[in-house]
């Protein structure tokens, strides 16, 4: 696995599946032309931005740059790293026709196509050595933010207090966690929402 620092931003479910084979760093969809409405997902890429930094590897058509511009306008570009697929003509396997343009997505290049990209971005790559303290699903069960009676009401707590989207399933909010706090941040939040329920009490 690469290890990359930064968040990665792709426009959809199977750029995000390419990508982890490979990849070890946290992959958000735009979901398309979906970017455009979520604000929510708007606020959270503003942070993630201000916290870790963003690579933005959209498709290399209209479409692709078109949300790359977005981005550019709603996240300060001072936190974001453009990386660059080039043009290669051809079709994805799971589709029955190719795009408009007739050029590959990022779901249809090949692994060295993509690190290559981000190599030229600038983009550090390093073996992922796991010797960084990281938040796992196990520590969500432990704070209760996971199967127990009052986890979904404890989570949706967290989220408010990260300003994170109200629907982030578990999996996505670890990594998540892992870009903007500790396990021993994590626990401090979560003490911190306790003290703020005695207090209303």
């Amino acid at each position: 696995m690469i290890k990359i620092d930064r968040v990665i931003i792709v426009e959809g479910k199977y750029d995000k599946i390419k990508l982890s084979r490979f990849i070890d760093a946290p992959i958000i969809t735009t979901d398309g032309f979906g970017i455009f409405k979520d604000k929510e997902r708007q606020k959270m890429l503003r942070k993630l931005a201000e916290k870790k930094g963003l690579v933005v590897l959209t498709d290399s058509d209209s479409a692709g740059f078109l949300i790359r511009s977005f981005i550019g306008g709603a996240v300060d570009k001072k936190y974001i790293i453009n990386a660059y697929i080039p043009d290669i003509i051809g079709k994805e396997k799971r589709k029955i026709q190719p795009s408009k343009e007739g050029t590959l997505g990022v779901e249809g290049m090949s692994e060295e196509v993509i690190v290559s990209a981000l190599q030229k971005a600038g983009v550090l790559c390093e073996k992922s050595d796991g010797a960084r303290e990281e938040i796992t699903k196990t520590d969500l069960y432990e704070l209760g933010l996971s199967g127990k009676k009052d986890s979904a009401l404890k989570r949706a707590q967290l989220l408010e207090y990260y300003g994170l989207p109200s629907r982030m399933p578990s999996n996505q909010l670890v990594k998540i966690l892992n870009c903007i706090t500790t396990p021993q941040g994590l626990r401090e939040a979560v003490q911190s929402m306790k003290k703020g329920e005695n207090q209303c009490e």
